[in-house]
Formats: structure tokens, C-alpha cells, sequence
């Protein structure tokens, strides 16, 4: 899985200026990058789901706490560094890594709006 998203994480870096990361609460930079109610209210529950079931063996899948395997990052933190849902096109494609412990991950679209939608509501854009 981190395999792809470290190989995406050059091209989005520049995309998201480090300024805007971490913008004021209340601010139009942070609605962009905040954490978004989605449009379906279950889509979140499911996607905790989801990740429970699927992640948190080696991740922290919520709001606090540390995760598991210390080399696997939050969850809340990937979008410290670039919008959550850049990683749509990636979940969709099949994350692989070359970490044999990592298994590749493939989801159905329903469950990707899902997995995306609980992954913004739990983002904490503050250093890890």
C-alpha cells in the first residue's frame, strides 16, 4: 500500500503548499482542507468499519492513540500533507507495497467514498 502512495507523495507534494496545511480554523484554506461532512451520513460509520476490520492491526485508525506497528503512520495524519481524497485514484487501482507484512488492498468503489469519507473526518493536520 505505501509502496504507491510514497511513489504519488513527490507528485502531490507540490500540489498542496505547506502553507495551507494547518490553516486557521474558519478560514476558506481550511474548509478546503478540513475534514468535510459527507453527503451520505453513514459513509463515515462504514468506513471506521472498514478500517477497523482491515487497518488497525498495524495502523491507529482514529482520532487519537498510537498506532500498532510503530512504522505504520495514523491514519489521521495522512492528510497532513495533501487532501485525503487524492488517495481515491490509488484505493481504486489496488494499493500494493513491497512490505510483505502490507497486503494489498483492493475496495469497491462504494467502499473507497466510504474509507475516504471517515479518513476526513478523523484528519488532524497538525505534525505528527
Amino acid at each position: 500500500m505505501w509502496l504507491r502512495i510514497i511513489a504519488v507523495l513527490p507528485l502531490l507534494a507540490g500540489c498542496v503548499p505547506k502553507s495551507l496545511v494547518g490553516a486557521a480554523d474558519g478560514t476558506a484554506l481550511a474548509a478546503r482542507y478540513a475534514p468535510m461532512t459527507p453527503a451520505d451520513p453513514g459513509a463515515s460509520a462504514r468506513g471506521r468499519l472498514l478500517v477497523e476490520t482491515r487497518c488497525s492491526t498495524c495502523h491507529a485508525v482514529g482520532a487519537v492513540g498510537e498506532s500498532p506497528n510503530p512504522a505504520a503512520p495514523p491514519l489521521r495524519h495522512l492528510g497532513t500533507q495533501y487532501p485525503v481524497s487524492y488517495l481515491q485514484e490509488a484505493f481504486a487501482e489496488g494499493i500494493t507495497n513491497g512490505h510483505p507484512a502490507m497486503p494489498e488492498i483492493t475496495l469497491e468503489d462504494s467502499e473507497i467514498r466510504d474509507l475516504i469519507a471517515y479518513l476526513e473526518s478523523v484528519q488532524n493536520h497538525s505534525k505528527p
